[in-house]
């Protein structure tokens, strides 16, 4: 087979700077250990997240100029409105700054205490606005995919099981709503099956509970879909991405991922009182329903993306270049998360460095040291993101201790993949000399944003 190659060419380009170890250091210890502290000028290869990080295209800068601006009636927001509704099937498109505004209108208008929110698995700000109304996020991920190493195709689907389960357990007066998160995030970007979807579908219709998608990735997971199940591989990822969003009753997207914008959101609805409270919300926090915290530039590049992001050239050489990176931490010798989803690669640090125990976060001393060797930015995704203070004030483990790099659309070049290949390589050589960090300073919710630590004198054991 041919190289798969970035299906574009490159128009406008930013510098980077290289630095010393010895500059990463001194950086570093001014963040605290913490790479979301870093300055991006004091970073080479920057895999902190996939969101609001990707390049734009010609049409969508192009799209910015005819941005209206109007406070009211943008001739903007009925663009984006009339993609979205192409799109989605929903009636009611809700714009907001970013998906975790769309969360927390949501969650705010329909979870109450002691409720019970279903998921596949929920991410960390998902989680938070679900717990923030005092309710339980509960992850029924299928059984089989807690192997980070079993090669499934689609190891992102729900435990309908364990969903009637959980029905059956709570009562449905305490479930208001179930969720799908498209593709599983926290489980390495693990896509979710047609087949799968339309279960819980089938159970949400028999207990008459709505059922929303997490969509920040609804077009990689449609892409997966086509490739690996039954059925799907003739069909085009746009229109099983239609599907996948007509099996539900709503959805919100962080349009800093498939909606290839650097900023900007969408709550869609079918409930028509659901969505006028939450277009009350909106105003009180956001702004007026036609712009929800966006300017209308923002409203119509995103439209553009939306129109861009289903392309199965992009979606082919995305994917292709997250396979290939994990094929060079393969061959560094550093276990990941398997199948490689969509847009990163998942680094199994519990696995790679055994000495260093949950509590002294392996996967932030992963993390760390990748920087420091190369000026790679990743993402710890495990104890430090996951984990629950017991009430001794000791860390309850995260199931597992990962690193995600995570890979910005149409920014970086297969030069940049391999050069972090190169860092990959280079720091598995010294694993066995990495030791684990402490936590100095940590806020009450989503610590690891703000959070501050400090290397320990030995491995952490």
């Amino acid at each position: 087979m041919r190289t798969v190659i970035e299906p574009f060419k490159v128009k406008v380009v930013e510098p980077i700077r290289a630095t010393t170890r010895e500059q990463r250091r001194a950086a570093l210890e001014a963040a605290g250990w913490n790479l979301f502290g870093l300055d991006s000028q004091d970073v080479l290869v920057d895999l902190l997240t996939d969101s609001g990080t990707g390049a734009m295209s010609s049409e969508q800068w192009a799209a910015l100029m005819r941005g209206d601006e109007a406070y009211a009636g943008s001739a903007s927001f009925h663009r984006f409105e009339s993609v979205v509704r192409e799109l989605t099937g929903f009636e009611h498109v809700i714009p907001t700054h970013q998906g975790r505004a769309a969360e927390r209108i949501l969650f705010g208008e329909l979870a109450r205490p002691g409720d019970v929110v279903p998921n596949n698995r929920h991410f960390d700000t998902t989680r938070a606005n679900v717990e923030y109304q005092q309710a339980e996020a509960r992850d029924l991920i299928r059984p089989e995919a807690r192997d980070l190493t079993a090669e499934l195709p689609f190891k992102g689907d729900m435990d309908v099981d364990a969903l009637e389960a959980t029905i059956a357990e709570v009562g449905r007066d305490r479930i208001p709503c179930v969720t799908i998160t498209v593709t599983d995030n926290s489980g390495g970007g693990q896509p979710v099956s047609l087949a799968n979807v339309r279960a819980v579908r089938q159970v949400c219709d028999h207990h008459r509970l709505p059922l929303f998608l997490d969509a920040a990735r609804f077009a990689e997971n449609a892409w997966f879909i086509t490739r690996r199940e039954d059925g799907q591989q003739d069909r085009d990822p746009r229109e099983v991405a239609r599907e996948l969003f007509r099996l539900a009753d709503g959805c919100w997207i962080s349009l800093k991922k498939d909606g290839l914008g650097n900023i900007g959101g969408v709550l869609a609805l079918d409930d028509p009182e659901l969505a006028e409270r939450c277009r009350a919300m909106l105003i009180l926090t956001e702004g007026f329903p036609t712009y929800g915290g966006l300017a209308g530039r923002d409203l119509d590049a995103l439209a553009q993306g939306l129109i861009e992001v289903t392309d199965p050239a992009y979606l082919g050489y995305r994917v292709r270049t997250a396979e290939y990176l994990a094929e060079l931490a393969w061959d560094a010798g550093i276990p990941t998360v398997r199948p490689p989803g969509g847009h990163a690669v998942y680094l199994d640090a519990r696995g790679l460095l055994p000495h260093i125990p949950p509590h002294a976060y392996p996967g932030q001393a992963l993390a760390c040291e990748l920087y420091l060797t190369g000026g790679v930015r990743g993402v710890e995704i495990g104890t430090l993101m996951f984990g629950r203070t017991r009430a001794d004030g000791t860390d309850e483990p995260a199931p597992y201790d990962l690193v995600r790099l995570a890979l910005p659309r149409r920014t970086y070049t297969q030069s940049h993949v391999d050069y972090v290949g190169e860092v990959l390589a280079e720091v598995a050589t010294r694993a066995e000399q990495l030791r684990g960090l402490e936590i100095v300073s940590q806020p009450a919710m989503l610590r690891h944003f703000t959070a501050r630590l400090r290397p320990l004198a030995d491995a952490g054991g």
